[in-house]
């Protein structure tokens, strides 16, 4: 079952980084793609805890009665433009899941020092679970990317899943793999990846472009 990993939907509350622009949708846009999840079954997650996710992705899923995880940035809950603790329980209340992007959008492949590595992939859960009230085992990975040291980490802190841009390699059943939503989203595209597909895992070409 494919995963698709949706960022910020609708007109941004804040300034965005360079480059976040090109994994920012438009509400029309997102609906198209939860026309396409409730009918293939493909499953959705959120990554850096905006605003959106509160205000207009959660009530969309209630209507439908769709699920998903949600993934925020620990450093930022609160700020403008994204989620703060009273978001972080409603998305727990209605029967979401909350994992953890880490801190603050670091590649945690590189992460240089143990301060920065226990923030990010101890700190952050931790305070996550503190400020959702659920505990917090699963995590998506900034950029996608990890290496055996980061999954160590991450296997040692008691991860139960972890999300990223590739598929599974040995030895390394915890990683599941997503298909990240982009601004040039087309509705076809969405619907042929969640079909079961005969072409090579690399395949990403956008019927309708």
């Amino acid at each position: 079952m494919i995963t698709f990993a949706v960022h910020g939907i609708g007109k941004p509350q804040r300034a965005l980084d360079p480059g976040e622009d090109e994994r920012w949708i438009t509400v029309e846009q997102f609906d198209a793609l939860l026309d396409v999840v409730s009918v293939t079954g493909a499953q959705l997650t959120f990554d850096d805890g905006n605003s959106s996710d509160v205000e207009i992705a959660l009530p969309r899923l209630v209507e439908r009665g769709l699920y998903a995880e949600f993934f925020p940035l620990a450093g930022r809950v609160g700020e403008r433009g994204y989620v703060d603790r009273a978001g972080l329980r409603q998305l727990v209340d209605a029967g979401m899941h909350v994992g953890s992007h880490g801190w603050d959008r670091l590649d945690w492949r590189r992460l240089d020092g143990s301060f920065a590595v226990r923030r990010e992939l101890d700190e952050a859960p931790r305070l996550l679970e503190q400020l959702s009230g659920t505990p917090v085992r699963r995590f998506s990975l900034p950029e996608g990317r990890f290496d055996r040291r980061v999954l160590t980490h991450l296997r040692e802190a008691g991860a139960t899943r972890v999300y990223a841009n590739v598929g599974g390699v040995r030895g390394a059943a915890l990683v599941r793999p997503r298909t990240e939503i982009r601004s040039d989203l087309n509705p076809r595209w969405a619907e042929a990846m969640s079909r079961p597909r005969r072409f090579p895992a690399r395949w990403a070409s956008r019927p309708g472009r």
